[in-house]
């Protein structure tokens, strides 16, 4: 299988069709502009990682810096295009039920009767909307386990944002034997809901999704975008010119 290497990651260079074909169990992440960024200055968030079986591409502006660099990607494959592809694809395969972790009170269940609606069989079969500050209380964190090990789940899509979600399949996923399937999917239950408003598909498809984020939520996103994101353009020169730019963590 090839693997593109961008900065301090190896991102699986998948079509989508190839990729839906080949999960039947895993780990899942969506690596982007802003997760590149993050896995240099967070140790936790890089040995986070370390567990995901795939890392797919969440953002046009990685496939561009892949051609850019010479090993181009397949195509994109974002988290909120991908689920509704996956829970389509699995629309009559009873060993696929799934479990919604994350986004604002109540979106989860709103999400949850709109995609069994969709599917035409209860394919969701559990939500949960954590309240905030939930990882850092483990009595809460266990109560979210036995929801999830109750509900006959066998896979669960968590929306809690980078780098929380990661981190938290990373510490809790061997509570979890029953789970196959693991997906970090950011604001995709939100999508889902219709809570959020996705960019128009133009935007997306040349690598403006992010300025139609930042216009949305300019108080929450600036900083991401206009600060902390910004170092990843030098870098990917500096990559294209055979300097060493792979941050180890001790």
């Amino acid at each position: 299988m090839k693997k593109v290497k961008i900065l301090n990651l190896d991102i699986d260079n998948f079509s989508k069709a190839e990729f839906l074909e080949k999960l039947q169990s895993g780990v899942v992440f969506t690596p982007n502009v802003d997760h590149l960024m993050k896995l240099r200055k967070d140790a936790d968030f890089f040995k986070a990682y370390s567990v995901s079986d795939y890392k797919i591409c969440d953002s046009q502006l990685l496939v561009y810096a892949a051609k850019f660099l010479g090993t181009p990607i397949q195509e994109k494959i974002s988290g909120s295009d991908f689920f509704p592809d996956f829970y389509n694809y699995h629309q009559k395969n009873p060993a696929i039920n799934i479990f919604l972790l994350g986004a604002g009170d109540g979106v989860a269940h709103q999400a949850q009767i709109y995609i069994n609606n969709k599917v035409g069989r209860n394919i969701i079969v559990g939500t949960y909307s954590p309240p905030f500050g939930f990882e850092k209380d483990e009595t809460e964190c266990l109560h979210i386990l036995k929801r999830i090990q109750s509900s006959g789940a066998t896979v669960v899509v968590v929306g809690f944002g980078a780098p929380k979600q990661e981190k938290w399949i990373h510490k809790y996923k061997d509570s979890l034997p029953q789970i196959k399937i693991f997906m970090a999917l950011g604001a995709t239950i939100d999508f889902e809901a219709g809570k959020v408003q996705r960019a128009p598909k133009w935007m997306s498809k040349i690598g403006f999704e992010w300025l139609f984020r930042l216009l949305s939520e300019p108080k929450r996103l600036w900083k991401r975008y206009l600060v902390d994101d910004i170092p990843f353009l030098l870098l990917i020169l500096k990559q294209k010119l055979k300097f060493n730019v792979v941050k180890k963590h001790d």
